[in-house]
């Protein structure tokens, strides 16, 4: 699809998770692109948590729903702790109006109460599909006498709830992919609420889109069978004066796949949303990329804020086949969006990594911060991933005693050669009195590359590890002098086996 889609009311989208395990990708994707398409049509998002199962909801996966909304920057406009004219937002305490909803489509004939017992429904099943029809529900228990009832009952049987599926074809116009038909005998009559009272998906999400005034239901395109039967919901509850009257527009997006071109499920670890954030992702990078999934700002475009996405979404620009996901491509774009960030505020976004990494207080003293602060610009075109900086800065503040050096960096740059390396460059640094950058360089070229004539790789390579405990790090020059003239002394002495500290008692 290509037109741009014009919404013929205010728009109203909702996002509506279930609090169960860890919240995930393929649900944040749905998310946006739901939270996009209301902002871009200068609609309203609806936040609300479908909690109906008390077998697997919990309250830690609710918290945890909230937190990672909230941490994606992803707002909302009703919901909870936000509030609303349609609350409460959270389903298990919606119960009441689903009972009443229920018994008004009983009521009015469009729902009904069916006592077949699973081994009954079963051995019918399998007699359908010996004569190869389908194998949904026939109905059997549609128009039974007041007779019958009583005898069921008289049984102990206990009924559910079933909806009465016109005898028609549904066509719809999906978002994402074009106009779609379901043939009424592809459809038949569903389970509204369990024997045991307890209301259903097929129950509750529609009654909830209905009150609430939805508009545009964007979802992942597994429920894209059961919107006929919503749409004879709609219907039905447009007949009974329940919600607005209207059907909402559907748009069933993508799968997400994963290793193996197989669906991205919960199990996958690049799933799991809890994982990006300790990892140094940034919620607009993953944001970024989760809106490649499916959509593209342009054909030749893969970097955008996220303001430029809301401006440009087109939910007809969604591509309806399956988007794989790429964990390098991911970091990629993370990368990019950690360069550009301004200075000031990549460092802010950096201070928590440091704390966790014990290498920083809570807050940060003053020389913390403007260590930090200062080493910043040196990192930043080196990282993917925030957690980058702190394996690249840590030389910079762990104390004297806590200063290791990678041992595998150690054989292959501090052999007997890079030890007499380390020597050269420490009676080079030792002298210098004013331990700027320039001066840093001046010293060691003219010492290592003009004195020794070696070349910079292997000039430099020992002095880096002797001093910052690894092969990678910043800027070398730069790196010695926030590190100071002390600390950068010391740590050659220890390499070339000299106790003394120098001569100069300069800052460390």
């Amino acid at each position: 699809m290509t037109d741009a889609h014009v919404p013929t009311r205010p728009v109203v989208t909702r996002f509506c998770p279930s609090p169960t395990g860890n919240p995930h990708v393929g649900m944040a994707r749905t998310a946006l692109f739901s939270w996009a398409f209301a902002r871009h049509h200068g609609g309203k998002f609806v936040f609300r948590i479908e909690d109906t199962d008390a077998s697997r909801d919990t309250e830690e996966s609710y918290g945890l729903l909230l937190d990672v909304m909230r941490w994606l920057g992803i707002d909302w406009d009703e919901g909870p702790e936000v509030g609303g004219s349609h609350g409460p937002y959270r389903q298990s305490e919606r119960m009441d109006i689903y009972a009443d909803v229920a018994q008004r489509l009983l009521d009015a004939g469009f729902a009904y109460r069916a006592y077949d017992s699973a081994e009954e429904l079963e051995t019918r099943r399998n007699a359908a599909r010996a004569a190869g029809k389908s194998s949904g529900y026939d109905g059997l228990h549609r128009d039974l006498t007041p007779e019958q009832v009583t005898a069921y009952e008289a049984e102990g049987r206990k009924p559910v709830i079933r909806f009465k599926m016109p005898d028609k074809d549904y066509t719809f116009n999906d978002l994402v992919r074009g106009e779609i038909t379901f043939g009424s005998d592809n459809v038949q009559d569903y389970v509204l609420v369990r024997a045991n009272g307890q209301p259903l998906y097929t129950l509750t999400n529609p009654t909830d889109d209905a009150m609430m005034g939805i508009t545009h239901v964007l979802r992942g395109e597994d429920l894209l069978s059961s919107t006929p039967r919503q749409i004879a919901l709609y219907e039905a509850f447009a007949e009974m004066g329940i919600g607005g009257g209207f059907t909402p527009e559907f748009g069933h997006l993508p799968f997400v796949l994963g290793q193996g071109n197989a669906k991205l499920s919960k199990r996958d670890p690049e799933s799991n949303l809890l994982d990006y954030r300790p990892k140094g992702f940034l919620p607009e990078g993953l944001l970024n990329y989760m809106a490649l999934l499916g959509w593209s700002i342009a054909d030749d475009r893969d970097v955008f804020t996220i303001p430029e996405m809301i401006e440009a979404f087109e939910i007809t620009r969604v591509n309806p086949n399956p988007a794989r996901f790429d964990i390098k491509k991911c970091e990629a774009i993370n990368g990019s969006h950690i360069r550009l960030l301004g200075e000031r505020e990549l460092c802010e976004r950096l201070v928590p990594y440091f704390q966790t990494a014990g290498l920083v207080a809570d807050p940060p003293t003053v020389k913390q911060t403007g260590t930090l602060a200062a080493a910043t610009p040196l990192v930043q075109e080196r990282m993917t991933l925030l957690t980058e900086a702190v394996d690249m800065l840590r030389f910079l503040f762990v104390t004297d005693e806590d200063f290791v050096i990678d041992e595998a960096d150690r054989a292959k740059n501090l052999n007997p050669a890079g030890v007499d390396v380390a020597r050269a460059a420490r009676d080079a640094l030792v002298g210098i009195r004013d331990w700027n950058t320039a001066s840093i360089e001046g010293g060691l070229r003219a010492a290592l590359i003009d004195g020794l004539g070696l070349k910079p790789r292997l000039a430099f390579g020992p002095v880096r590890v002797a001093v910052t405990g690894s092969r990678i790090s910043p800027p070398l020059f730069e790196s010695l002098e926030l590190l100071g003239h002390r600390k950068t002394i010391a740590r050659l002495d220890a390499v070339v086996g000299d106790p003394g500290l120098g001569e100069s008692g300069s800052v460390g």
